[in-house]
């Protein structure tokens, strides 16, 4: 089984070594191509990968092509591949706005994969979301499922839903970030050093996300378990209920959902 990368860019990068690194494939089943030949030099010098010579090159030396490229230039290189394609092929997306039923319009033919990935694949902690067409079987699944385990979890959702879980879960680790800025400038401006402050605000956030997988409570009960009456922290909760933390957030999640609705 031979899989091809068209674009490595930091996702596909955390595909490629997930992949790598899980020995799931023999790096000379790995196949790559991007137009910006240093992507794709170190990766060939230091793991032995092949690097087609452009994209139709690559789609016809693959079973799997995965194209980790922008939403722009999608309809291009499906235009640019669809005389390689066979009904064979497993194509798998990873793009906000690109629907299965437009690449199939495009290729007209091929197992099509829409998936959405997020950016702690690349320290193997992503999760993904994944959609399939029709024409996806059994077994197919399984080696989808197989390559996006290599960096993290996965999770089916039907294709209507795949746009709201990119709002959830792609867009809200830069959410999270800002949270952290935000908690760590906080200690800072209380007389922390910032690496602590950082330190302290990023193991915070981590551990109660983890507590929220492992206990399987409700998040709202493990606050409760967090806020003792007339204490410190029902104080501070007080005062992002008063800034509307929960509004702004959630009116950030339908942002980037209806912005899905714009790309391609």
């Amino acid at each position: 089984m031979k899989i091809g990368f068209i674009g490595v860019g930091n996702m596909g990068l955390a595909l490629i070594k997930g992949i790598l690194k899980s020995d799931f494939i023999d790096a000379e089943d790995l196949i790559l191509y991007d137009p910006v030949k240093e992507k794709t030099a170190g990766l060939e010098k230091e793991f032995g990968v092949i690097v087609a010579k452009d994209n139709i090159d690559l789609t016809e030396k693959s079973d799997i092509i995965i194209l980790a490229i922008k939403p722009n230039i999608y309809d291009a290189v499906l235009e640019e591949i669809k005389v390689k394609v066979t009904d064979k092929k497993i194509i798998i997306t990873i793009a906000p706005g690109i629907t299965i039923s437009h690449v199939k319009d495009i290729l007209k033919t091929g197992k099509i994969v829409r998936t959405i990935p997020n950016t702690p694949a690349l320290i193997g902690e992503g999760i993904t979301a994944i959609s399939y067409s029709q024409e996806i079987q059994r077994e197919d699944k399984e080696i989808v499922e197989k390559i996006f385990k290599t960096c993290g979890e996965i999770v089916e959702v039907e294709e209507k839903l795949i746009d709201a879980a990119m709002a959830v879960s792609s867009c809200s680790p830069a959410f999270v970030y800002m949270f952290i800025e935000a908690l760590a400038d906080g200690g800072v401006l209380l007389g922390l050093p910032r690496d602590v402050a950082y330190k302290l605000a990023s193991k915070a956030v981590a551990g109660a996300g983890n507590m929220v997988l492992k206990t399987g409570f409700h998040p709202g009960q493990l606050k409760d378990m967090v806020t003792s009456p007339g204490g410190t922290t029902i104080e501070g909760i007080r005062i992002l209920e008063k800034n509307a933390m929960r509004s702004a957030v959630i009116e950030a999640v339908a942002a980037a959902y209806q912005k899905t609705k714009g790309l391609k």
